[in-house]
């Protein structure tokens, strides 16, 4: 039964990534596992990336959504997650599921002034499976296209 519901789930994750160019839809085909975590010593919900998924590992994507700090001083940022929504319904604050944030690290270090509207972002993509932290996406080398 499982391998039927993850086969359905991969025949739409092609259709839908096939259909559109927002990569925030192809990093949601993920199926969600109960597992033991031996380093956090509890069963945890982890979220298991699919093909399309772990096809974009290593790749440089362009990806819209919204700066969220990591510190309390908001004015420049290297290193900060960001959010397929706002604050307010990210991940963290919110009732998103891991796979509608990442963390994201800019190009050389350098510091980008943090913003509340909607930006775009370039950067190589990098796709974690047993992160104890529940985070599945890393952006390096990121820039802001727009």
């Amino acid at each position: 039964m499982r391998l039927a519901i993850v086969g359905f789930i991969l025949f739409c994750s092609i259709l839908l990534t096939a259909q559109s160019k927002d990569n925030w839809n192809t990093l949601a085909l993920v199926v969600q596992e109960r597992a033991f975590d031996d380093m956090l010593g509890m069963e945890v919900i982890k979220a298991i990336p699919l093909q399309p998924v772990l096809d974009l590992n290593g790749t440089r994507i362009e990806i819209s959504g919204y700066m969220i700090a990591l510190s309390a001083k908001i004015e420049k940022q290297s290193h900060f997650m960001f959010s397929k929504y706002p604050q307010n319904m990210c991940f963290f604050c919110g009732s998103a599921g891991p796979e509608s944030a990442m963390q994201v690290f800019v190009q050389d270090g350098n510091k980008v002034d943090f913003q509340k509207e909607k930006i775009t972002l370039s950067g190589i993509l990098q796709v974690q499976q047993n992160d104890a932290s529940g985070l599945i996406y890393f952006l390096q080398e990121a820039k802001i296209v727009k």
